[in-house]
């Protein structure tokens, strides 16, 4: 773990309690960092509204199908193929719009380090099939930025709800106050709240993690 994330983790723990009270009862989080690209791309859109070992079984027989993984490649892929891999129609739709505009430059993955967390989102969503959790996701996993922050995730909603004893998961927009002292850190926070979620018995891997919406 980066001397800056320790940091972060100590910093979260002095300003919230309960931060510290995870990484004593669980140790440190995993850093959960992705490669940027396509393919980190495809995982996420397929880890959206399904378990995380559904999710892995998919991109798992995909790479088997085709490898490596490139958005030419994808796109020779059939209706039958991907659907023996593991897709719904409606994600095979969603990623082929993805490679396809990776393909033709209307998506420039590599440019997006360069870009400001709005401006990354902007250029994300407009492809069909991500919305914001994914865009999110991609920022905080693949971009490593440290205030990224998805308040769409039931994981973490969960967390929270558990953690600070609430009556239920809170809205999107009730997370995004709860996490206003975390700044600049949000991203750590999220790490810390998903190592929680999966350290306990109710978030076992192969639980749904993902929101109802991309």
């Amino acid at each position: 773990m980066s001397a800056d994330r320790q940091a972060a983790i100590a910093e979260l723990g002095r300003r919230e309690p309960v931060f510290a009270t995870i990484v004593a009862r669980f140790g440190p989080p995993p850093a959960w960092d992705r490669e940027p690209g396509f393919v980190t791309l495809v995982r996420i859109v397929l880890e959206q509204q399904v378990s995380l070992a559904s999710a892995q079984a998919a991109f798992d027989r995909l790479g088997a199908v085709v490898a490596p993984l490139t958005p030419r490649g994808f796109l020779l892929l059939d209706d039958a193929q991907l659907l023996a891999v593991g897709f719904s129609r409606q994600k095979a739709r969603y990623v082929r719009a993805l490679a396809a505009a990776v393909r033709d430059g209307s998506l420039e993955l590599d440019a997006l380090a360069g870009m400001d967390d709005e401006t990354v989102d902007a250029a994300l969503r407009a492809v069909p099939g991500i919305g914001p959790w994914t865009a999110t996701i991609y920022r905080l996993m693949a971009l490593g930025r440290p205030d990224a922050w998805p308040v769409h995730d039931i994981a973490l909603a969960q967390a929270v709800a558990e953690l600070w004893e609430l009556p239920a998961r809170p809205s999107p927009a009730e997370m995004l106050t709860i996490a206003e002292d975390w700044r600049p850190w949000r991203a750590i926070a999220a790490r810390l709240l998903w190592h929680y979620y999966l350290s306990t018995p109710r978030g076992r891997p192969g639980r749904t993690l993902t929101p109802p919406v991309a």
